[in-house]
């Protein structure tokens, strides 16, 4: 029996997505039921208070004109300012029961939402828009302040509001106008006046939010740097001190505009104030017909407003519905923990390192990596070369644990990687790889990215062994200069050079060098060359470099072509092998192939004029 088509399927999907999403919805007004409770007491109330004033005019009708009560009239006017009053106070309470406790149930949920994001897999992330995962853990949150803020409040209120309400339209008296302009005007001057104090705390606001989304962006687009020295944890507290730094700056804001509303309330009452004493006035002394006051009182009243409110809520409410059913799609996705749950911890690492048979391939039927075997003993050195698209990077990828093999093993000290939990095997790596990403802080900030705690002495030292002194000095700020976004105020040698100081800094058993000087010029390349041996000593270290005098003392050499090992040995083995080695040495330096080379011998250009021939062999066709 066949089963249902993809159009079926989807709806079924669509039909259980939107079950979740009304179930999560209930779960988190259930879980905030007691200030929604509160809230909702408030706003009946409220709403209440706010038919005091159009109810009044029957008995300024009835008592006051109809029957001559003069007496009654300033009771009248009493009694809709007082409640009046109360409605702008439980306004503005409303609003801080409601208003500001959602804005907190936001921030937790953004924490929470970047902390799941930041420990999904490495897969995930090169499958998705790092804007679109900003946008869900910033925008998205945000439209839930309509289920448990004022949002799904004030569409109950409007719903009673217009329910009890009674549209009328009447005729205004100049003398009233008159008065009602004065008020509004009186108004107006107070609203300029709070906007002004507001302004500032909304750029504010536009400030910080940019500062902590751009952050939010580094730390996303530079998932691997972060991943590599396991800072998920240290990347969640930097995002959580932004967030709430927007959340005071929001409370802020919050508690001046509900002021500005509350005073607003009030000026509308004491409209409605004037009315009745000049109005009924105006009545009394025949200035003004018994039906204009009447239609001049409903004017007033609160009729096309809830109309408007429950329209506009509405939409929002029903974009937060929208927002959670993407916050969920996200959470579905299993982080690096929850595959990690129930593994052995690692404490040490020694280092050695054995591919068994691995394959990987990005999509189904084009392999990258084809039974790739070899080992790595702890603290040796193992280069890798190769054209573009041989797998050395995908290779290098499964060292660090940014994929896993479709078949085959990676073992780590005789033990399977896949059984290792991913935060414990990356705290023993370091890693400079050819993108050199560094953050929006200082040079000292970028090499202590892996050590925090590491001191300023320590940082100096790094630097100093990577040759950051040379330029750093220059800076009028030395190691506090800010680098800009990505490092954007280096140049690509010297982020290059931060990136190695960061990893000399983070003292890994691990290194991973992926063309760790291919943006430094040739005098820097042959003064860094021994801070890098220094590093690479006692380390397992994985090299990848297209400039083969970077590798001639590795202990094992591995030409990749076409995702398998082709050759493997040492430098002077795999020269005197005369196979694809030496051919790629061959095109690199333009050296006749009949030429007699002693394998023993240092057959690459002395460092000092290794960038005048590599100049040489890239400006020839």
């Amino acid at each position: 029996m066949p089963g249902p088509d993809r159009t079926s399927r989807d709806r079924i999907s669509s039909r259980a997505g939107a079950r979740i999403v009304w179930r999560e919805a209930r779960e988190l007004i259930w879980s905030h039921r007691y200030r929604l409770a509160a809230g909702f007491g408030l706003m009946f109330f409220n709403r209440m208070l706010g038919l005091i004033l159009p109810a009044s005019s029957k008995v300024l009708i009835d008592e006051v004109i109809g029957k001559q009560r003069t007496d009654l009239l300033w009771v009248i006017a009493f009694a809709a300012g007082a409640a009046t009053l109360l409605q702008a106070i439980t306004s503005f309470v409303l609003t801080q029961v409601l208003g500001v406790a959602a804005q907190r149930v936001i921030t937790e949920m953004r924490k929470s939402l970047q902390s799941h994001v930041a420990r999904l897999p490495v897969r995930y992330f090169d499958s998705t828009q790092t804007g679109a995962l900003i946008s869900r853990i910033m925008s998205d949150a945000e439209g839930i302040r309509n289920l448990v803020g004022t949002g799904l409040v004030q569409l109950a209120g409007g719903l009673v509001t217009a329910s009890a309400a009674l549209a009328v339209l009447f005729y205004l008296s100049w003398k009233l106008t008159t008065v009602t302009l004065l008020v509004l005007g009186v108004f107006g001057g107070a609203l300029a006046f709070a906007f002004k104090r507001l302004r500032p705390l909304f750029r504010e606001r536009s400030k910080i939010s940019a500062e902590v989304t751009g952050r939010l962006g580094e730390s996303i687009g530079g998932i691997r740097i972060v991943k590599a020295y396991s800072a998920e944890r240290r990347e969640t507290l930097v995002f959580a001190r932004g967030a709430h730094r927007l959340l005071r700056n929001v409370v802020s804001t919050m508690t001046g505009v509900s002021g500005v509303t509350a005073f607003s309330t009030v000026v509308v009452g004491l409209i409605g104030v004037v009315m009745i004493v000049v109005g009924g006035r105006s009545i009394l002394a025949g200035e003004m017909t018994l039906g204009d006051f009447v239609m001049y009182v409903f004017f007033t009243a609160l009729v096309a407003a809830p109309v408007v409110e429950i329209a506009s809520i509405g939409t929002q409410i029903t974009e937060a519905f929208a927002g959670l059913d993407r916050i969920r799609e996200i959470r579905e996705v299993a982080t690096e923990d929850d595959e990690d749950a129930g593994l052995e911890p690692l404490d040490a690492v020694e280092g050695h390192i054995e591919f068994e048979q691995v394959c990987f391939e990005y999509e189904a039927g084009q392999p990258v990596l084809r039974d790739v075997s070899f080992v790595a003993a702890a603290g040796s050195t193992t280069a890798l070369v190769g054209p573009s698209g041989s797998g050395k990077s995908t290779l290098i990828g499964l060292v660090m644990a940014f994929t896993r093999p479709d078949s085959g093993a990676i073992r780590v000290d005789g033990r399977d990687l896949a059984s290792i939990p991913l935060r414990d095997y990356r705290a023993h790596i370091g890693v400079v790889l050819q993108d050199n990403f560094l953050f929006d802080g200082s040079v000292a900030d970028n090499i202590r990215f892996a050590r925090p705690d590491a001191s300023p002495e320590e940082v100096r030292e790094a630097g100093g062994v990577a040759h950051c002194d040379e330029f750093v000095s220059g800076f009028p700020n030395g190691y506090d200069t800010i680098v800009g976004e990505r490092g954007v105020k280096l140049s690509g040698g010297q982020r290059q050079r931060v990136a190695i100081a960061r990893a000399i800094l983070a003292n890994p058993d691990i290194l991973i060098l992926d063309e760790a000087t291919s943006s430094l010029d040739s005098e820097s390349e042959s003064l860094i060359q021994d801070g890098l041996q220094r590093l690479r000593s006692g380390r397992t270290t994985f090299v990848i470099a297209h400039r083969l005098s970077t590798i001639r003392s590795a202990d094992q050499i591995l030409v990749l072509d076409g995702g398998k090992i082709v050759e493997r040995g040492t430098h002077a083995e795999l020269f005197e092998l005369d196979g694809k080695y030496r051919q790629l040495h061959d095109r690199q330096y333009r050296i006749e192939t009949n030429r007699f080379v002693n394998p023993g011998e240092d057959f690459s250009p002395e460092p000092e004029r290794f960038g005048e021939a590599a100049a040489r062999s890239t400006s020839k066709p």
